[in-house]
Formats: structure tokens, C-alpha cells, sequence
């Protein structure tokens, strides 16, 4: 799953995507390079914490931040995106826990994580307001979040996304189904994507990051 990600594969028709298809090959379908909001934001996170990545993909932001001492645990619906993600952090030393799992499975422990990241994911609305409950709990007190979406403005430009506009994220929205967080960051913005040759162009993006007071 991981960028664009669905969960289960509930999609029909030409729009229907199987993850472990696009992931197959020695290509990255979303490069080995990290977001480029994730990075920005990268300074401002607790440093060395424990850090989970929601649908992570092949791995290139989870192995990323591994270099830069944070706890890893990644999870992604693809098992061919997860074995690409070990494999990506055994080549540039580093280790992830990498597991196969779907989001609507998922179980967040409360209060057991400093970081949790989600990048171009892109879940069904009750379902991604359900994630982002479990988000809110699943911080540690200090904890952030760091989000990275599509927003609904960029329907029809044709540069990645998912297939659906429901699942566009607008930033109203998300502020409120993570209602208990702080706001350092909340923005619609407009910005050229270049990550991979499925995310790449002008596009239209809604960016969080989010802290648990204490």
C-alpha cells in the first residue's frame, strides 16, 4: 500500500489497484528518497524516539529516518512493499520493523509512540478518522504527527493520487478528527512533487504536523 494507499483492496474496476503488483520489480515505485515534508518537518520531532509509519510502502521514508536514529516500526498491506522495505534498510544499515498489516486492523497501543507519520495516504473518511482517533491515543504525551495528503484540490490534475476525491484529505477535516492534538503546522498548499515516477508534478497537498500536549 503505502503512497495513495487504500487499505483492504475494496476498489473496482480500471481504478482498482494491487499493491503488490506496483510494487513489483527492482524499481521504487515512489523512489528511495524521503518526502520532501517529512524532512522539512524532520528537525522539529522528538530525536531517537520510538516512530511508527502508517502504510509505508517500499520503505524509503521509514529507512530514512532509521539513519537518523529514530525507533522504526513501519506497516503496510503489501507484503512485496514490506520485503522491499527490509531489504532497503539492510543496504543502507539500518534496521526497521517492518510488518505486513492492514490499517483497519491495526492496533494502536495507547500512548507507546513519540512519532507516527502518514505520507499520501489515502483512506475511505471513516475509516481515516478512525485511524487519526487512534493516532491522537497512540501518542506519547510530547508526542507529533506528521502528515502528508493529497487535498481536494488536487482532483484531476493527473499526477498521483488516489482514484477516489472522497479520500483527498482537507485539512479542516483532518484538524478535527485529530481533535486533542496542537497545531505547529496545518496548511493547504500548492507544491511540485518529485517522488518517484508515480508522484511527480505540480500538485495540491494538505500538510499536518501535530503535537500531543505534555
Amino acid at each position: 500500500m503505502g503512497d495513495d494507499a487504500a487499505v483492504r483492496p475494496d476498489d473496482s474496476g480500471p481504478a482498482a489497484w494491487n499493491w503488490d503488483d506496483r510494487y513489483a520489480g527492482d524499481d521504487f515505485a515512489f523512489g528511495t528518497e524521503p518526502n520532501d515534508f517529512l524532512v522539512q518537518v524532520a528537525p522539529r520531532l522528538p530525536a531517537g524516539g520510538r516512530l511508527l509509519s502508517l502504510a509505508e510502502g517500499e520503505g524509503r521514508n521509514a529507512v530514512w529516518l532509521a539513519e537518523r536514529g529514530f525507533e522504526v516500526h513501519s506497516v503496510d498491506g503489501s507484503a512485496v512493499g514490506v520485503a522491499k522495505t527490509l531489504r532497503l534498510a539492510a543496504a543502507r544499515g539500518v534496521t526497521v520493523r517492518a510488518e505486513v498489516g492492514l490499517l483497519d486492523d491495526l492496533a494502536i497501543a495507547p500512548g507507546a509512540w513519540d512519532v507516527i507519520v502518514s505520507v499520501f495516504v489515502h483512506l475511505p473518511p471513516p475509516l481515516r478518522a478512525a485511524v487519526h482517533r487512534a493516532v491522537v491515543a497512540g501518542l506519547a504525551p510530547g508526542g507529533m504527527y506528521v502528515m502528508e495528503a493529497y487535498s481536494p484540490g488536487h482532483w484531476g490534475r493527473g499526477t498521483g493520487g488516489p482514484p477516489h476525491p472522497e479520500r483527498l484529505v482537507p485539512v479542516d477535516v483532518a484538524m478535527a478528527e485529530l481533535d486533542g492534538l496542537e497545531f505547529p503546522h496545518a496548511a493547504e498548499v500548492e507544491r511540485d512533487v518529485v517522488e518517484g515516477h508515480l508522484h511527480t508534478g505540480d500538485a495540491a497537498v494538505t500538510q499536518i504536523l501535530a503535537r500531543k500536549a505534555g
